[in-house]
Formats: structure tokens, C-alpha cells, sequence
């Protein structure tokens, strides 16, 4: 079996897309190809796990200007002409859109050639370039029920993510603890707000700790208020640029503060954590209100915009939580229930179906 994994620009798009191309060298002894751009985190992350790469000149077109869209039009029919060279030369059985400036481009292309297509979409909303090719696809795999309906054939697989959230045991008693984090980045406007609300949050949630990833850009700040924060001894904080290890540091909290990225919530319906989302308002399609959202219906998350993000609301929020186990502990259920702890599985599978290999299939899945 022969797969091209197409997309990228951010770890959301990469990272699934590399736990996908593992389960199907392992699964299905697959030979599997990437597609992606010259800007991308792709260009550092695939070759590393040891993938060949092959790369496609497009743009933006979502939130960018006139000029730059305009561009990424003109070179659109470029970059489809190259997926479709690199298509010619690999001879895929499928190829699998994960979303990403290259996936638009491949995906055409394999639409145009007839070869079996695959999209990945993990967010409620599908993206710009799985919208362009969503009616013209073979199967889509999809994180939420409510985003099946933008597909001819859609099944709910969820996003793949590293089993140790999935292995992270509820948190039974213990100091509170509050992680805060904003991506690999930093999130300067929740770095803000938790600053602001510092000396609320001593007030109404006493002797809690916080763990705080704040990136590079306020790191410092933060760790001057924090140094205040934890003077009296009764209150204690650690902050980091990055976190490593972020399933061990969510094992160690009871609420998360944090953005609402498609791999994010996944991390936390995995590891079955409460949380705080401040979804980014710049996000494409605004698709990270949405992801919150869903959360939000089941009872798993609060959600609250980043213009209405204000200090005191932001410790009045944290303190309740935190003082009413029982609600904890019922969001914690809603966003377990949301899980798919075999998501990297399921894709491949669904991508060797619609591939023609369902002996494959069955082979895996201990069926003669």
C-alpha cells in the first residue's frame, strides 16, 4: 500500500498526520509520502520521524490581504500541477488531506485523477481547503457528529493524540492546581488575564497552585507577578517558556485554562480534563469558538470570549470551579465522553478501505 499524507503549517496539522502515517507503516505496511510547503513545521517534524517530503508552492487564502490572496490564486493552478507531478511519480492508492495550505493542491489532484481521497478534519467547521473538496472526496474522517454533514461520507474517528493522555488517571485530592497555557507560543491575552487576576485569585482561591506556560514574549512578566503571587507562601506557581511533558503536567491539575485548537481539545477529552477555553478570534473560520462550543453543550468546558476576558470574572471562574469537586468531576465525564482513543487507528483503517485493502483491513483486525 502506497499513501500520501498531504498538508501542514502548524503542529494541529502535523502531528495527527505523522500518528496516521505510523499506524498505517505498522498496520498495513504502508509506504507513505508527504506533501507539504516550504513555510511549514512540517519541513522539521516529518523528515525527523523519518518520512520523505516533497513540497508545493501555495499561500493563504483565509485572513490574509487582497495582494496575498490574489497571489495564492494565481499560483493555485501551479501548485496543483506540482501535487499532481508528485502524484504521477509515487502512484498512490490514496492520498489524505489533513488540512493546510499543501492539502488543497493534493487533493484536487487526486480528485482530477481519480485516486481514492481521504479528508481529515478535526475541527466542528472543516477548513477552507476540505470545504473546496468536501462533495468530491472518497470518505472523510471527522472529530465531531455535527461535522459529518459537510461530507458525502463521513465517519467519527476523533484526533489522533498521544496515548499518555488517555492513560492519565483521575486527580483524587491534593493541592489545586491550575494549568494555564496558549500553545507552544504562549497566548499574550490569557498571559494578561491571569496576570490582572492574581490578586483576586489570592483572595477567593487560597493555597492554589498554578502552572503556567507563557511562551517567550511574557515570560518574564509573568514570572515578576507570580513572585509576588507566592510571597506569602501560602500560594505556589511554576512558569515555563515550554512545557515538554504536557501529559504529566495535565496528571497534576484539575482545570485547565487554554485556547480551543483542534488538537488542544482533543488532548483534554482524552485526558478528561475541565477546562477554561478562550477560543482565538483570528482563528480561520472562527473555527475555535465552535470546537469550544461543542464542548460546551456536553458540559465539559466553559467558554468565554477573549474581549470579555476580565480579571476579576476570569478568578471568580478559576475559585468556584476549583471549590466544587462535584462539578469537576462531572465535566471531567462530558469530556471523556467525546474521546477516541483509537483514532490514529481508525483513520488508517478507513483510509486502507476506501483504498481497496479491506482484506488488510480484516487481516488487523484478527478476522479470517
Amino acid at each position: 500500500m502506497r499513501a500520501i499524507l498531504a498538508g501542514g503549517g502548524t503542529g494541529g496539522h502535523v502531528i495527527p498526520a505523522l500518528a496516521i502515517a505510523k499506524e498505517l507503516k505498522t498496520e498495513y505496511a504502508a509506504e507513505v509520502l508527504f506533501i507539504g510547503t516550504a513555510r511549514g513545521i512540517e519541513n522539521r517534524l516529518v523528515p525527523t520521524a523519518g518520512y520523505p517530503l516533497r513540497l508545493v508552492r501555495v499561500g493563504a487564502l483565509k485572513n490574509v490581504s487582497l495582494v496575498t490572496r490574489a497571489k495564492t490564486v494565481f499560483d493555485l493552478p501551479r501548485a496543483v500541477w506540482q501535487a499532481g507531478s508528485i502524484l504521477n511519480e509515487f502512484a498512490p492508492d490514496v492520498v489524505i488531506g489533513v488540512g493546510g495550505y499543501a492539502s488543497g493542491p493534493a487533493m484536487l489532484s487526486a480528485v482530477i485523477k481519480h485516486i481514492p481521497a481521504l479528508a481529515f478534519e478535526p475541527n466542528v467547521v472543516p477548513g477552507f481547503a476540505n470545504r473546496i473538496v468536501a462533495r468530491f472526496v472518497s470518505a472523510a474522517a471527522v472529530h465531531f457528529e455535527d461535522t459529518a454533514k459537510y461530507f458525502r461520507h463521513a465517519e467519527v474517528t476523533g484526533v489522533p493524540v498521544r496515548q499518555a493522555f488517555f492513560e492519565i488517571p483521575a486527580k483524587r485530592g491534593g493541592r489545586p492546581t491550575l494549568l494555564v497555557f496558549g500553545g507552544s507560543q504562549g497566548a499574550h491575552a490569557i498571559n494578561e488575564a491571569m496576570i490582572r487576576c492574581l490578586p483576586e485569585l489570592r483572595r477567593q482561591a487560597p493555597g492554589i497552585h498554578i502552572i503556567h506556560q507563557t511562551g517567550e514574549r511574557d515570560y518574564h512578566d509573568a514570572l515578576l507577578a507570580y513572585n509576588w503571587f507566592t510571597a506569602s507562601g501560602d500560594e505556589s506557581a511554576e512558569v515555563f517558556k515550554f512545557i515538554e511533558d504536557m501529559p504529566a503536567v495535565f496528571a497534576r491539575c484539575d482545570l485547565i485554562v487554554c485556547r480551543s485548537g483542534a488538537s488542544t481539545v482533543a488532548e483534554i477529552t482524552a485526558a478528561g480534563k475541565p477546562a477554561i477555553f478562550v477560543p482565538f478570534p483570528k482563528a480561520a473560520d472562527d473555527h475555535q469558538r465552535v470546537n469550544a462550543e461543542a464542548l460546551h453543550r456536553v458540559g465539559a468546558a466553559v467558554v468565554v470570549e477573549e474581549s470579555k476576558l476580565e480579571g476579576v470574572w476570569l478568578a471568580e471562574t478559576i475559585s468556584a470551579l476549583l471549590g466544587d469537586t462535584a462539578q469537576l468531576s462531572r465535566m471531567s465525564q462530558a469530556a471523556r465522553s467525546l474521546a477516541h482513543p483509537n483514532a490514529a487507528r481508525d483513520i488508517a483503517a478507513l483510509a486502507a478501505k476506501i483504498a481497496g485493502f479491506e482484506e488488510a483491513v480484516q487481516s488487523s483486525a484478527g478476522v479470517s
